[in-house]
């Protein structure tokens, strides 16, 4: 009677070890399903953790315009101010520090930013250059709104043949998975603002740091910033 319980029990043994990659296969599955449900559930209810919104982004730059038409840094400053008296720090953190400015290289352009507001779902900054760049849009995961307080941008998407050009007071809205060649000339600076999954443009903006310019500084004020800005928001209860 030994030799079958011995065959029953490496029956057994040989059923479980069988059993085990497949049992791990379907929790990785039902763990991915799970994931992707709740992604899609959170980008149904995103826009409920939104502060801004585009229309008033784009009167606010066009206003700055008309209160410094000759002074770019008169019209972050009317901005700043602007947004300091509109939103409370205990619905929304605002940087305030109009020196922290550092360079942006992504898409093949450089630019500098001044990160005036970042949270899980939207970013304000200031992007522009004196000297001029060119490049990559960038494919996101959120809406994007260049608004143009000085100089000009030029665009174009795959099978335009004439480009687009946007002057001061003028809005380059980008869709969330599009993408364009874009051009600044010298002097153009832009109120940008995005709405969307932010975290997931970090690695756009941050890539050619890290295998390019291999500009380490950059690279760490940028995160600290965008990061302690974050941050402050998740503790005003701003997504």
């Amino acid at each position: 009677m030994a030799a079958p319980s011995k065959t029953r029990a490496k029956l057994d043994k040989n059923w479980k070890q069988n059993r085990d990659p497949v049992t791990k296969w379907v929790l990785r599955l039902a763990a991915v399903f799970v994931f992707v449900a709740t992604c899609s559930w959170l980008d149904t209810i995103k826009h409920q953790w939104y502060v801004f919104d585009p229309t008033t982004i784009h009167e606010l730059a066009q206003a700055a315009i008309a209160a410094s038409p000759n002074s770019t840094q008169g019209m972050i400053d009317h901005i700043v101010a602007n947004l300091t008296d509109t939103y409370p720090s205990s619905q929304i953190a605002i940087n305030t520090d109009k020196s922290e400015w550092v360079f942006n290289n992504a898409g093949g352009a450089m630019g500098a930013m001044y990160i005036i507001h970042a949270s899980v779902t939207e970013y304000l900054i200031i992007f522009g250059t004196p000297l001029g760049t060119e490049g990559h849009t960038g494919l996101h995961t959120a809406d994007d709104y260049f608004n143009i307080l000085h100089g000009e941008q030029w665009a174009f998407a795959p099978g335009a043949l004439e480009m687009e050009r946007y002057t001061p007071g003028m809005v380059h809205y980008l869709p969330r998975g599009t993408a364009k060649q874009y051009k600044m000339h010298e002097g153009c600076f832009a109120l940008e603002y995005a709405r969307g999954w932010i975290p997931l443009m970090l690695p756009f903006g941050l890539a050619d740091t890290l295998t390019s310019t291999l500009d380490v500084p950059t690279f760490y004020n940028t995160a600290k910033i965008t990061g302690r800005e974050m941050i402050r928001n998740l503790l005003t209860g701003k997504i």
